[in-house]
């Protein structure tokens, strides 16, 4: 039985005594039979450095043994795992749940504070909630969720975590045992990479922790899904919906965020378009199902819908920059409205003749010469279309635009 160094013998009666540790499903292992060493008082704990009943255990095959780093009262005040000192309800790093919940940490860390603040945890966790993880005061599951925490949480175990170290003989090119090595033939890490400079104390109070801080860097790079200008949107792209996925699944997740005015579901393309009533409850079901929504084990891909209203100007071509390039010269004309042509459909000038036939309706028609259309329209005649005036040039296809696909038009910003 080891004892500890800094506690004296009048405080042996404080000392942890416990049957089975508070672990992860990543450092338990997948192993349902899993055989544990129990030793009592075995060592002392990385935080308050108090004597605690420690256990070692192999989480699986070709893995390497574990064991409890800290006492429970510790992981209970933090609601952490007794090995990997990560949130047992999301799997992140301290210091990242306490950013995303706004939590600010209250435990002492001086010598004589800290114990004094132990005792005191102890024995809210005995009378209250009969020692539940967060019930002194602690995060455990008193908060409600954060969307950061949703996304950055880790729903599943990762057993990769618990594979042996690397062999030192086999870098340095001196381990002869080969596939009997219980160690890990592997190149090792950058010395200079932050990661390999972990340190228990920074990871349980949550401060300059770098697994936390690497988190938070790929959390600022998470797409995100702003609202259109247009306020008269009110619609949502819902993709990869399946084939069997029915309208009334979709419309019993949706409608908790309000009223929906119809569902449109196109099973071809595998997606559905989902409209609210009004812009606010679109939004809310936006930000509510945006790389969250599971539905049928299947991860919906959630858009903005596009507007209807805006189409496009008879006689131009809208690129996505939203610049108007000139039709292709050459076509016909664009037809006069039906006002203007007064049952004249070759669009002939009227002619007069000396002697009026007596059957008109058998009299020969008069073809005159196509004159060109003149250049400013009258007030009877309608505006023509840029492409017939003469001498004027310009992008007439839109694969001719200069800031198409990512080009540049050095000529137009000059």
């Amino acid at each position: 039985m080891a004892l500890s160094k800094s506690s004296n013998t009048y405080g042996r009666t404080s000392w942890e005594d416990s049957e089975f540790p508070i672990l992860c499903p990543t450092c338990l292992g997948d192993n349902p039979y899993v055989r544990m060493m129990k030793e009592k008082f075995g060592s002392e704990c990385k935080i308050c450095v108090r004597p605690f009943t420690t256990f070692r255990w192999c989480p699986g095959a070709r893995m390497r043994f574990k064991k409890t780093e800290i006492c429970q009262t510790c992981a209970k005040l933090k609601n952490v795992c007794q090995t990997c000192l990560l949130d047992l309800e999301y799997g992140l790093p301290i210091q990242v749940r306490d950013q995303a919940l706004n939590i600010k940490d209250n435990i002492a860390k001086s010598d004589v504070n800290k114990e004094y603040f132990i005792q005191n945890a102890e024995k809210q966790l005995s009378a209250t909630d009969h020692g539940v993880p967060g019930a002194a005061g602690g995060p455990g599951k008193s908060h409600p969720p954060s969307d950061l925490l949703m996304k950055l949480a880790r729903t599943a175990p990762y057993y990769r975590r618990n594979l042996p170290h690397i062999c030192s003989f086999w870098v340095k090119g001196e381990c002869k045992r080969g596939e009997e090595c219980p160690y890990r033939h592997e190149k090792p890490t950058d010395p200079d990479d932050p990661l390999a400079d972990q340190n228990i104390k920074d990871r349980y109070y949550g401060t300059n922790d770098p697994v936390a801080e690497k988190l938070m860097r790929r959390a600022a790079t998470l797409p995100r899904l702003d609202p259109p200008e247009d306020k008269s949107i009110t619609t949502l792209y819902v993709g990869n919906i399946g084939e069997k996925m029915l309208e009334k699944e979709l419309r019993d997740h949706f409608y908790q965020y309000g009223e929906i005015r119809s569902i449109t579901i196109v099973s071809r393309q595998q997606c559905a378009f989902v409209t609210y009533v009004t812009r606010s409850a679109a939004e809310l079901a936006a930000e509510g199902t945006f790389n969250k929504l599971i539905i049928q084990n299947r991860r919906l891909v959630i858009r903005w819908g596009k507007s209807q209203g805006k189409q496009n100007i008879p006689g131009t071509t809208n690129t996505e920059a939203g610049a108007r390039f000139e039709p292709v010269p050459g076509l016909p004309r664009a037809l006069p409205h039906p006002e203007e042509l007064e049952h004249n459909f070759f669009n002939l000038t009227p002619t007069t003749s000396a002697f009026p036939s007596p059957y008109p309706q058998y009299a020969p028609p008069t073809y005159p010469l196509m004159a060109p259309p003149p250049p400013n329209p009258t007030p009877n005649q309608p505006e023509l279309p840029s492409f017939l005036v003469e001498g004027q040039s310009g992008i007439h296809y839109p694969s001719q635009d200069p800031t198409r696909l990512g080009a540049i038009n050095k000529t137009r910003q000059t």
